[in-house]
């Protein structure tokens, strides 16, 4: 990622999002709920009105890719302890996806400035991919592998990247150890949420 795109991810986190926010393209002002947009050559998120977030807007292979809404719990996700060390994730609480400019999958999670990025090992991404082909569907750039492992705790959500961002500057806030501890409150908290939008309706409002 380049030093550009990973400040603007850490604004996203750290600060969720300013009060007075505008589309990034046309520059209306934006409810509290609204798209984001990703910059995938950049690595930028952006928030953006509905009409600069329309498919015709961005139009087929644009610079642009939306957000998707839909969140899914994977209850039967082929992962255990020793497959996950394979992929080189360092700590319990990251999200992975893969990006379409480097055609490589890669890990963001939370450290001490902020979002991490992580290469994840191809060969064992290519493996947990065939144990689960329904990962093969991921969006690229857009949507992600979340993956909850602290203490003994097991959960695995596909998700927009943008609710990881969430997550990330949640912990930071926190400033919570992920070396094995359990999660905190809100952390609990967040993925309840995730379990309910899981288990509701199809998408976010605004995405």
């Amino acid at each position: 990622m380049s030093a550009r795109g990973l400040e603007a991810l850490r604004r996203f986190a750290g600060g969720v999002e300013p009060a007075a926010e505008r589309c990034a393209l046309c520059g209306v002002a934006l409810g509290a709920e609204h798209p984001h947009l990703v910059e995938p050559a950049a690595r930028r998120l952006l928030c953006a009105c509905a009409a600069c977030a329309a498919p015709a807007a961005i139009g087929p292979g644009g610079r642009y890719r939306r957000v998707p809404g839909r969140v899914r719990k994977l209850a039967g996700l082929r992962l255990d302890d020793g497959r996950f060390r394979e992929l080189g994730v360092p700590v319990g609480l990251a999200f992975l996806f893969r990006n379409s400019v480097s055609g490589r999958a890669v890990a963001i999670y939370p450290g001490p400035a902020g979002p991490t990025e992580a290469d994840v090992k191809a060969e064992a991404w290519a493996e947990l991919i065939r144990d689960n082909p329904e990962l093969g569907a991921l969006e690229d750039d857009v949507e992600a592998l979340l993956v909850y492992r602290l203490g003994r705790a097991r959960a695995h959500f596909v998700v927009p990247v943008d609710e990881c961002y969430r997550l990330v500057g949640l912990v930071r806030t926190l400033r919570s150890s992920l070396f094995g501890a359990p999660a905190p409150a809100e952390v609990e908290a967040f993925l309840a949420r995730l379990e309910r939008l899981a288990g509701g309706s199809p998408g976010r409002p605004g995405a």
